[in-house]
Parts: structure tokens; sequence; C-alpha cells
């Protein structure tokens, strides 16, 4: 899979063609809900694909059903973290694609009116049951959210951390960046501003009501 990095070596999008055709069909207004959820399981699985090129492997012995040789497994322990509501449209392509990773929920919403997070739902096991966590949310728009998701993290004792979203806007990205200089971000696309409501523009709307059709 290529990527292409953008901003600093820490942000990784990806421009598989794949990816590149599911998100003009994820940004149409005239897709539906349950055409979206397919098509984000589609980005989600590509996306990981990238994030999940440096995972630590052990060496172990496999017998095929001609010999016996070697393979590789994952060695480290990982956490994914769905954003409620919307990451959890990221979740079920997660699960599958590493069905051994535990799964934490963070409820994280943004206030309409100051556009500063609040969070009401926090499922974090201290000490901590894993070693890294994939932090799933399909917009990246001011970062507050992504920022809070991270402290939680951190303050649970998770501190190796990834965020794998759709979308970001360049004001979001780098308050991401700043916040978190250990951070790794993949992502589908990098899209133009926020508009004054915070959201992205062009972006692909609310992608909680769209995916859940609310």
């Amino acid at each position: 899979m290529s990527s292409q990095e953008s901003m600093d070596d820490r942000v990784h999008v990806v421009d598989h063609p794949i990816v590149q055709d599911r998100m003009a069909k994820i940004r149409s207004a005239d897709t539906s809900s349950a055409d979206m959820r397919r098509y984000v399981d589609d980005v989600t699985r590509l996306l990981l694909t990238e994030a999940l090129r440096n995972l630590p492997t052990s060496p172990i012995e496999v017998r095929t059903p001609l010999e016996r040789t070697e393979g590789h497994v994952i060695s480290t322990k990982i956490g994914l973290v769905p954003i409620l509501r919307a990451g959890l449209g990221m979740s079920t392509a997660a699960q599958q694609f590493l069905p051994e990773a535990s799964v934490l929920h963070l409820g994280l919403k943004r206030d309409e009116e100051t556009l500063e997070p609040i969070a009401y739902y926090n499922k974090l096991p201290t000490p901590p049951m894993v070693s890294e966590a994939i932090i799933l949310d399909p917009m990246l728009a001011t970062g507050g959210t992504a920022c809070e998701a991270c402290v939680q993290l951190r303050d649970s004792g998770i501190h190796r951390l990834q965020f794998v979203g759709l979308l970001a806007s360049p004001e979001g990205l780098q308050t991401l960046l700043d916040a978190e200089p250990g951070i790794t971000i993949v992502l589908a696309a990098i899209d133009r501003q926020l508009d004054e409501r915070g959201f992205i523009l062009p972006g692909l709307g609310d992608a909680g009501d769209r995916l859940f059709g609310t």
C-alpha cells in the first residue's frame, strides 16, 4: 500500500485507489447510510493496514501440510478506541481486521457553541491491558475531541497512541500534532478548512448522523 507524507512524518495520508474511490462515495450526499457504512468499512481496513505497518512481531514455528517453517505473529497488545458515537462506524471493520485486539470505549462530544470537548463516558481499565491504542474517529475537525481522548488514554497508562480517521482539517490536525508530539496519524484525506461551526470543508457532513441514519 502506498502512502504520502503530509505536514510532517507523523502524518500519513493513504492514497490507495480504493480509498479514493470509497471516499468519493462517502462524501456524496446521495449515499445511503447502509452504503456509507459499507464504504467506511472498506476505508477503515486500508487505513489500518498503514497504521499497523510497524507493529512488532515475534517468530514462531508453523507446521504447514508439507513441513515446518518459521512464521511471525504480532507481539504487542493493541486497544481499539472508537470515540462514541461516530467512531463506532469504524469499529466493526477494525475488530474484523484485528480480532485479537481489545476494544476500549470513550464517550466524547463537542459543545456546539464553544466547540470544546465534553467527556461523558470512560471505560478504560487501569492498569491498562494494552500497550498501544488506536483511536478511531472519522473526523478530526477542531482537534479538541482527539486531544481529550489522548489525555484520557495517557492518564490510564497508555502512552503509545495512533489516530486513524477519514478526514482532517488542517487546523485540527495541527492542534493534535502540537498537543501530542509522539502520536502517529493515519488519514484518507486532509480537507481545506473548518467553517464557523467547526465543520470540515468540503467534508462529508455529520459522520455520526450519516452513518446511523439520524
